[in-house]
């Protein structure tokens, strides 16, 4: 009654936390720097994010989530501690609910992790949502209704499709592929073309100041800087965003492999909604340039970015709670 309800998208790069009647209340990556010395947390957040690849040895900087579940379970735990008291206060009498997203191809075990992670970093309860359940409805699509629903997730650890008819997943799939792989995939392309290192923030930043899934009609550049390999010394190259398309070939096709079991599993009533309606693309993913096109290109099935991709989940997460006992049928629940 007093307590607050919070939909939380504990993503792999980000977590994002939305809040009903306020809208997204939190975004912050979902990194950590601990200090070796005395197991103590530094910084959560932006501000470890900063720290990714420039520290000394006695401060180690990790990602406690790997591929959309928990890498590290107490790691985890101190982090949504932070988010949570950074949202409701540190000294709370009541405290929140929260309805927490979880990858759709999770085990009992992954999922049992996240719910009991949430409940020791002060949740009063913590019910979880698929991720493709989660994106549909913070994108406004129809999912209560008979009608077939297509909704492409993106995520930085994973990316899954679905098709959602009647407040649930009728056919789902999901690989653990996603932003990250592709920024891993242009630091291996220019490791090996130009025998240069560069880190994860550099490939990341490459994706999206000129990456693109499809050849772009004008070559777009950036300059890279990084590590030579046979000097060791600094140096400096052009890159062209038809080399960064090049990179991320392979990954992208894992994606649109994911995109093409679905459709196939789909029963024929809900294939005819969706060839009708075209699917949904949300998460971090769906900002890469022309991936819409790629999927419509690859598909036949007209492919469309929601509004704001990067937030579906949370705020999917965040209307779910509201509407939970209508839900509750369709999820895993503890």
């Amino acid at each position: 009654m007093f307590g607050k309800q919070i939909g939380i998208d504990l993503g792999t790069v980000n977590v994002l936390a939305y809040e009903p009647g306020k809208g997204i209340v939190l975004q912050e990556p979902s990194v950590v720097a601990i200090s070796l010395a005395d197991n103590r947390i530094v910084a959560v957040g932006d501000e470890a994010r900063r720290m990714l690849g420039r520290t000394p040895e006695t401060i180690e900087v990790s990602r406690p989530l790997r591929d959309g579940v928990i890498a590290d379970y107490v790691v985890t735990e101190a982090m949504l501690r932070y988010f949570i008291s950074k949202l409701c206060g540190r000294f709370r009498l009541f405290r929140p609910d929260v309805m927490v997203s979880v990858p759709v191809g999770v085990t009992s075990v992954e999922s049992r992790a996240v719910h009991d992670a949430s409940v020791q970093a002060g949740a009063r309860k913590a019910y979880l949502i698929p991720e493709p359940l989660a994106g549909a409805i913070g994108a406004d699509m129809p999912v209560h209704t008979p009608t077939g629903n297509m909704v492409v997730d993106i995520g930085g650890g994973t990316s899954e499709a679905a098709v959602i008819a009647m407040n649930g997943i009728v056919v789902s799939q999901s690989v653990r592929v996603g932003g990250n792989r592709l920024d891993e995939a242009i630091a291996a392309y220019i490791k090996r073309k130009y025998n240069l290192m560069i880190g994860d923030q550099t490939a990341e930043e490459v994706k999206i100041q000129i990456g693109s899934a499809l050849s772009l009609e004008e070559e777009l550049s950036i300059e890279v800087k990084g590590r030579d390999q046979i000097a060791g010394l600094p140096k400096t190259i052009q890159v062209s965003s038809g080399e960064v398309t090049e990179a991320m070939a392979d990954p992208l096709s894992s994606i649109v492999g994911v995109v093409k079991a679905v459709l196939q599993q789909t029963p024929p009533e809900l294939s005819s909604d969706i060839i009708d309606r075209g699917m949904m693309m949300t998460g971090g993913g769906a900002v890469l340039r022309n991936i819409d096109r790629l999927l419509t290109q690859e598909t036949g099935v007209p492919c469309y970015v929601a509004e704001n991709p990067i937030a579906c989940v949370a705020i999917g997460a965040g209307k779910a709670l509201l509407n939970y006992e209508i839900l509750k049928r369709t999820m895993s629940v503890e």
